[in-house]
C-alpha cells in the first residue's frame, strides 16, 4: 500500500523536460543544443542538402527565424554532439558562437564551420521532400 501512494505521488510532481528531438520533412531528427545552437542527426544518405533543409525548418519552425536571417554551421559534419555513435552538424542562428570566421559560399557544403546561408535559401532544399500532383 505504502508503494502505490509513493508512485501515486511521484507522478503528480512535475517532471524536467527533456528536449525532444524535432523531425524534419526530410525525416532527419535535428536537437536543441542551446538557444541558437542545433544539431542535425545525419540518417539514410542525406547530403548537404538534406541537412541544410532540416537546419533551416527547425530555425523557422522552432526560433522563428526569418527568411532573410543566416544559419551558420557552427561544427562540421563528425561525432554527434548529442549522442555518442552518430553523425551530425551543429548549426546556429548566432555568428558570435562559430570559432571559424563566417563565409558564403556557391556550393552548398557541412564540411567547413562558418559556412552560412539565408533561412530562405536553405528552405528551398526542402522542397525536394514535397510531393506534388503535376510530378505523378
Amino acid at each position: 500500500m505504502k508503494r502505490l501512494a509513493l508512485v501515486a505521488i511521484l507522478s503528480t510532481i512535475p517532471m524536467a523536460a527533456v528536449a525532444q528531438p524535432s523531425t524534419a520533412v526530410n525525416r532527419l531528427q535535428v536537437i536543441s543544443l542551446s538557444g541558437t545552437a542545433f544539431e542535425v542527426i545525419e540518417d539514410h544518405g542525406e547530403g548537404a542538402r538534406g541537412l541544410w533543409c532540416a537546419a533551416a525548418e527547425y530555425a523557422e519552425d522552432q526560433l522563428s527565424a526569418r527568411t532573410a536571417d543566416q544559419i551558420y554551421l557552427k561544427s562540421p559534419r563528425g561525432p554527434s554532439a548529442s549522442g555518442a555513435g552518430r553523425v551530425g552538424a551543429v548549426f546556429t542562428l548566432n555568428d558570435a558562437e562559430l570559432s571559424e570566421a563566417a563565409f558564403k559560399s556557391y556550393s552548398v557544403s557541412v564540411r567547413n564551420a562558418g559556412q552560412t546561408l539565408p533561412v530562405g535559401h536553405a528552405i528551398q532544399f526542402c522542397k525536394d521532400y514535397i510531393l506534388e500532383l503535376k510530378d505523378f
